[in-house]
């Protein structure tokens, strides 16, 4: 979830599916490897057991070894003065592979997000706008790279992702993500398609767990589920120029087991095979700077006007 630069509280973290909101800002540390903690009985308040554990859940421990997230939800609009509206539906996925590092693990990853039709699940490619009356085009999101760095000691401080024990054996770990950076799009270039010169949005992120999952030293990576809201600004391609508002999206989801992108949904499949197939797997290499939905719809811009 996940399309986002983000951060968590002392750390760094994605979300995501989107989620998912992709934007990690990067260190590069040395090639050295963390060792996975010991225990088999994880002490979430330490920070190599709650960077084991979040590992694990988000990705794997095995290094190399890909992992998928999946996850759906609808976009609303959220106007002063105005009862909100289900605009469009999102499905989304993350596809990550783990390297261990000196101090802790990059992820690296790939996110697709498509906006869908609400009454005939049809993936978008145009969509009718009723508050400026008009048809857009959509533009989906094709982040390449979300790439993210877990370390122990990072620019935020020790390692450590808030927790709590739930019922029934389950844990959560959640972040909540305010972001706030220079916007690709000025306001002064892009009138119909950004309102202000800052990107401002926020990404608010719940993962459930198993406890015993977490504490079964067999298992290189759990199943988890995940809850992810996000508000921000209306997207460029609608065509919002200054008008007050928000989006609001809430989604829900989850790590496909297999951790293949076989496994998903088979419209996703065909459409990222049709148009994107580089997206069926994650990336080999970390670079930086991170994509985002704001950044590739000022490359989408530049590319039509070359």
């Amino acid at each position: 979830m996940f399309n986002i630069l983000v951060r968590i509280r002392y750390s760094l973290l994605l979300l995501a599916l989107c989620v998912l909101t992709s934007c990690i800002v990067a260190q590069r540390p040395g090639q050295v490897t963390l060792g996975a903690a010991s225990s088999v009985a994880l002490d979430l308040d330490k920070p190599e057991d709650n960077l084991t554990a979040f590992v694990k859940m988000r990705a794997s421990l095995k290094a190399g070894e890909e992992t998928v997230y999946y996850w759906k939800g609808i976009i609303y609009s959220y106007i002063p003065g105005e009862r909100g509206l289900p605009l469009f539906e999102l499905e989304a996925y993350n596809v990550a592979r783990i390297v261990p590092v000196e101090g802790g693990y990059q992820m690296l990853t790939r996110e697709v997000a498509l906006y869908k039709d609400l009454k005939t699940g049809e993936i978008l490619e145009k969509w009718y706008n009723p508050f400026i009356q008009d048809t857009v085009n959509v533009v989906h999101v094709w982040n390449d790279p979300v790439n993210q760095q877990y370390l122990l000691k990072g620019r935020f401080g020790d390692w450590g992702v808030p927790w709590m024990r739930m019922g029934d054996g389950r844990i959560a770990m959640y972040s909540d993500i305010f972001l706030l950076y220079p916007s690709p799009l000025k306001r002064e270039a892009f009138p119909e398609n950004s309102r202000s010169d800052l990107y401002q949005a926020s990404e608010l992120f719940q993962f459930f767990i198993n406890e015993a999952d977490l504490n079964d030293a067999s298992k290189q990576h759990v199943y988890s589920e995940v809850g992810w809201t996000r508000i921000s600004d209306f997207l460029p391609w609608m065509r919002m120029g200054d008008r007050p508002g928000h989006l609001i999206y809430h989604c829900r989801g989850y790590k496909l087991m297999d951790g293949t992108f076989d496994a998903l949904p088979a419209q996703v499949k065909a459409y990222v095979r049709e148009h994107q197939p580089q997206f069926m797997h994650a990336p080999d290499t970390f670079e930086s700077p991170n994509m985002t939905s704001w950044r590739y719809f000022l490359e989408t811009q530049t590319d039509q006007k070359n």
